[in-house]
């Protein structure tokens, strides 16, 4: 009898952990795709403006078998579906990680991108790792830009660095800032020497009584963003990869699990950190499935609602 159950035990404890494994390895990061919709209310919209969504799509990290070109078009199909009022890609668009069974090109990044369609434009900024993929961008501070911006330019959408654009919606100028990488030089991330510079960006608005949106790959420059900034999107840190009960075991951020994922208020001031679709290190993905990220600017903030 005890033979029996031990076997028994055994046989389960082997199902649970081919089903864990199949999860986390195939179903989170390679087949699900989830919608997550934040609401942010904010002292920085303007009074009586219509609100404004904003589709967000983060670390495709594009290169089979969990990225293929078939899912990140399926991705780009979802998104238009939505029919926001903008969208924002907010960079790292190639896997580079030793899991990857075919490396993908920006220009094949870029060109299923470009089928992104909005009213008021798709716009972009750079990643990490669109940096480090060109040793010549990143290996030397105050360089060029690395050849994605050319890449993404050629194709429609035009890079932000460290600049700002307006958009009108609804009669109401709106300013999109596009922040540089803060971790853009791979050798000086410990240092904290980045291709980022806030001041330089928001001294790009002339308009300081427009709304202004902040696109900052990595969340750490939160704390830095001022209060004239009705909300600040980032990627980055897909959300953890593994995140169990609101908690991460290991975040590419200073500031571990605080800026990790989701809506995030501090002192009046929002910031939206998409989980992405892709991964990198390690192609896993427990508790924070591949998302698209919609963001309704100007209305009341409630509990975000995640499909699919």
């Amino acid at each position: 009898m005890r033979r029996r159950t031990l076997l028994a035990g055994a046989g389960a404890a082997l199902a649970l952990g081919t089903g864990a494994a199949a999860w986390s390895l195939v179903w989170e990061p390679a087949l699900r795709l989830r919608l997550v919709h934040h609401r942010v209310g904010t002292a920085a919209w303007p009074h009586g403006v219509s609100p404004l969504t904003i589709a967000c799509i983060a670390d495709p990290h594009l290169g089979p078998p969990h990225t293929p070109p078939e899912r990140l078009a399926r991705v780009v199909a979802r998104v238009n579906a939505l029919e926001p009022d903008l969208v924002v890609l907010l960079g790292d668009y190639l896997a580079d990680h030793r899991f990857v069974t075919r490396r993908a090109g920006m220009a094949e990044a870029a060109g299923i991108l470009a089928g992104l369609r909005a009213p008021l434009g798709v716009h972009a900024i750079l990643g990490n790792h669109d940096w480090w993929a060109d040793p010549a961008a990143s290996l030397r501070p105050g360089g060029p830009l690395p050849d994605a911006a050319a890449v993404f330019a050629r194709v429609g959408l035009p890079v932000l660095h460290n600049a700002a654009r307006p958009v009108v919606h609804r009669g109401q100028r709106v300013w999109l800032a596009g922040l540089g990488s803060q971790w853009a030089y791979r050798g000086l991330v410990r240092a904290g020497i980045g291709a980022d510079d806030l001041a330089m960006t928001l001294r790009a608005i002339p308009d300081r009584a427009a709304p202004v949106i902040l696109l900052a790959h990595e969340p750490d420059i939160f704390p830095r963003v001022p209060d004239r900034v009705a909300v600040t999107l980032c990627g980055h840190t897909h959300g953890g990869q593994v995140r169990l009960a609101g908690w991460s075991p290991m975040v590419p951020s200073r500031y571990g699990n605080l800026y990790a994922w989701g809506h995030v208020e501090e002192a009046g001031r929002h910031l939206v950190v998409s989980g992405g679709i892709g991964h990198s290190m390690l192609p896993v993905r427990l508790g924070m499935p591949s998302e698209v990220t919609l963001v309704t600017l100007g209305e009341p903030r409630d509990a975000a609602a995640a499909g699919g």
